[in-house]
């Protein structure tokens, strides 16, 4: 059982503690409610350093932060982590792996995943970049095949361990090209002398195009010359839909050998069963309304990723990004307290992409830039916004280690003990 003390408050339960469920605990906690953050995992991740953890630029202690030394001193928050199965919206209750629990509001901020738009091949030959396991399985992959390409005398065979793909040319698929050149110019030489680092081929593969859809045309040209000079392979105007004996084949039928892959093509919401079709959109996220609120479910709340709240303006609804979910969850925040229904209205101040050293592009409100500029801005607002002193302490600290020194000391292959079995 999941053990929740009766209150005389009303308990709300929030699923998920990304930025936008975080934020959201963090406002309320302070208030006269009881509050019951339900997550897989016991700590807060940072998604936007999720690369950096994979590339060896990072620790994964230094992108996350344990939840409870957030709300220890906050006795109307009870942490429980848990899988919930099922939602009974009749009875308001929740279904978990752990045991039921009874809610007043539920908040689901579940985020997203990675869409592989029904393609199951894809989905189990690729590697994802949504939680810090992907990141660290990613890393021990990358490490791994350049040490498996010491050893290996054939060409060909060669080629499968040193190449990569990168399907999609969002944020995401950027600042991934430009951290693995950037490791096949300045950390291949000094750690893999043996290796002829003139072999190692990086290929951005887009299906639309142009880079960086999301953001402006200049912002998009700017990245793609940008890993054009260090040496990426731009693919735009394709599209990856198999991987067949260590080759990615696209539609047109052109074929890359890589023994790795990875998808950065799109993501998905990640529902909860109970939540009715018709409140649910094909790419899994949950129909709001202006408030926040799942259609066809009172007193039920779905925020960040896993939300769409579509208007004339946003069809689509809002964009999937850290900024968004931070603010939905300050804004139903803002509504619980004050039991008011006032809409939510997106404040959008900007996108930015960072593609390597002195790299990076931003579409600012007011202003676009591109250059070293726009990469210092970058630095600064994802360590403002990182969790912890230390963390942000650490982290600074490598990227002016890393930048002194074109290095970094975090190659490690950490791989799980597997127990054997007892007979």
């Amino acid at each position: 059982m999941l053990n929740i003390p009766d209150s005389k408050y009303p308990r709300i339960v929030i699923v998920g503690a990304g930025f936008a469920g975080l934020n959201l605990a963090k406002k309320i906690c302070r208030k006269d409610f009881q509050v019951v953050l339900l997550d897989k995992n016991n700590y807060h991740q940072f998604q936007p350093l999720f690369y950096q953890v994979a590339m060896a630029g990072l620790e994964p202690s230094s992108i996350i932060f344990p939840l409870r030394k957030i709300f220890q001193h906050k006795k109307n928050v009870h942490i429980r982590i848990a899988d919930v199965q099922d939602i009974d919206h009749q009875n308001r209750r929740i279904d978990t792996d752990h045991g039921e629990i009874y809610y007043d509001k539920l908040v689901i901020a579940t985020g997203a995943s990675t869409n592989y738009f029904g393609n199951k091949i894809l989905e189990e030959n690729t590697y994802g970049l949504k939680s810090l396991n992907q990141s660290l399985s990613l890393r021990n992959a990358i490490l791994t095949d350049l040490e498996q390409a010491l050893m290996t005398q054939d060409y060909d065979e060669r080629q499968g361990f040193i190449d990569i793909v990168i399907v999609g040319g969002g944020p995401t698929g950027v600042e991934l090209a430009g951290a693995l050149a950037e490791m096949k110019k300045y950390i291949l030489p000094k750690d893999y002398g043996e290796l002829d680092r003139r072999e190692v081929d990086i290929y951005l593969v887009q299906s639309g195009e142009r880079l960086l859809p999301g953001m402006s045309e200049k912002a998009g040209k700017a990245a793609e010359e940008f890993l054009k000079k260090l040496g990426v392979h731009v693919l735009l105007g394709k599209r990856v839909s198999d991987y067949k004996d260590g080759f990615v084949i696209t539609k047109d039928g052109d074929k890359i050998r890589a023994n790795k892959v990875i998808w950065a093509a799109g993501v998905k919401g990640n529902t909860i069963p109970g939540v009715p079709e018709s409140s649910c959109l094909r790419n899994s996220r949950i129909r709001v309304d202006e408030y926040n609120e799942v259609l066809n479910m009172p007193n039920v709340y779905a925020i960040g990723d896993v939300a769409c709240m579509q208007s004339e303006e946003l069809p689509y609804g809002h964009p999937q990004v850290a900024q968004v979910a931070i603010q939905q969850g300050s804004h139903l925040a803002k509504n619980l307290i004050k039991n008011t229904r006032k809409p939510f209205k997106y404040k959008d101040y900007g996108s930015m992409a960072t593609i390597g050293r002195n790299k990076a592009v931003a579409d600012l409100k007011s202003f676009k830039m591109q250059g070293f500029f726009a990469w210092v801005l970058w630095l600064f607002v994802h360590l403002r916004s990182l969790i912890g002193f230390r963390n942000k302490v650490v982290v600074l600290f490598n990227w002016m280690w890393n930048y002194i020194t074109y290095d970094q000391s975090l190659r490690v292959i950490i791989k799980p003990e597997k127990k054997s079995k007892v007979s």
